[in-house]
């Protein structure tokens, strides 16, 4: 059921958003905690509920095979997952999991759509993060097409640290691998680089990024590309 109490807002989406508006969606939401791996969304299936992160990060995930896939898309407290809904689909595009574990708000698909038919300032602010998201989704596209791993991988760290807020946070090789859709000792060497250059330290999954903007600098033009979109689109919202 949905929280009696209005949770505290750190969803940039959420904070964008008319007092009035931000208040009566959030009075339809539940405060979840996500778990690192958990399976939100399978490709193909309906969408059960809407989540706006407010502490986790979402890995939107093309699966290609059993155990085979491809990161193509993350969302955090900058976003929301469910975005294909304003559409009229109510069935998921990807597989959507859990990379950084963490709170998140959880609405039911019909109050969501309930919400969006009373906000025209709701429809507006996803009508543009839906845009933001398919340019995303087509920059990682061209990125794990024609960048090498080191710098996808430093492109990552960067996208994670965005949302997670923090210098460290716990992420494996296999993972990693998983999510980028390369062989373990592919992220094991570009991770060694990054360390070996000083932007990090790696060590049984736990990262911590030590020179961001040397991370920027060794990261490809695509994650620069994507903090621009937003923030030309969505403004006041990416702050």
């Amino acid at each position: 059921m949905p929280s009696t109490q209005s949770p505290s807002v750190s969803n940039r989406l959420l904070s964008a958003l008319p007092c009035k508006d931000r208040e009566r969606l959030l009075a339809n939401c539940e405060q979840v905690e996500l778990i690192f791996t958990e399976v939100l969304y399978r490709a193909g299936e309906l969408i059960p509920h809407v989540y706006l992160p407010t502490g986790s990060v979402i890995s939107l995930m093309m699966s290609i095979k059993d155990n085979i896939g491809l990161e193509i898309g993350l969302v955090g407290d900058e976003g929301i997952l469910g975005i294909t809904l304003i559409l009229g689909v109510e069935v998921a595009p990807f597989d959507a999991l859990v990379q950084g574990p963490g709170a998140a708000l959880r609405i039911t698909v019909p109050s969501f759509l309930r919400e969006l038919e009373q906000s025209p300032a709701l429809q507006l602010e996803l009508n543009r993060y839906l845009f933001v998201s398919m340019r995303q989704v087509a920059q990682t596209a061209a990125c794990n097409r024609f960048h090498v791993v080191e710098e996808r991988l430093a492109r990552l760290l960067l996208m994670t640290q965005d949302r997670t807020h923090a210098d460290s946070f716990h992420i494996t090789h296999v993972f990693l691998a998983y999510i980028l859709g390369v062989r373990r000792v592919g992220i094991t060497k570009a991770a060694h680089s990054l360390q070996q250059q000083k932007l990090i330290r790696y060590q049984r999954g736990n990262i911590t990024i030590l020179d961001r903007a040397g991370l920027e600098a060794a990261s490809c033009r695509c994650y620069r590309t994507d903090k621009e979109t937003y923030e030309h689109i969505l403004g006041d919202a990416a702050e």
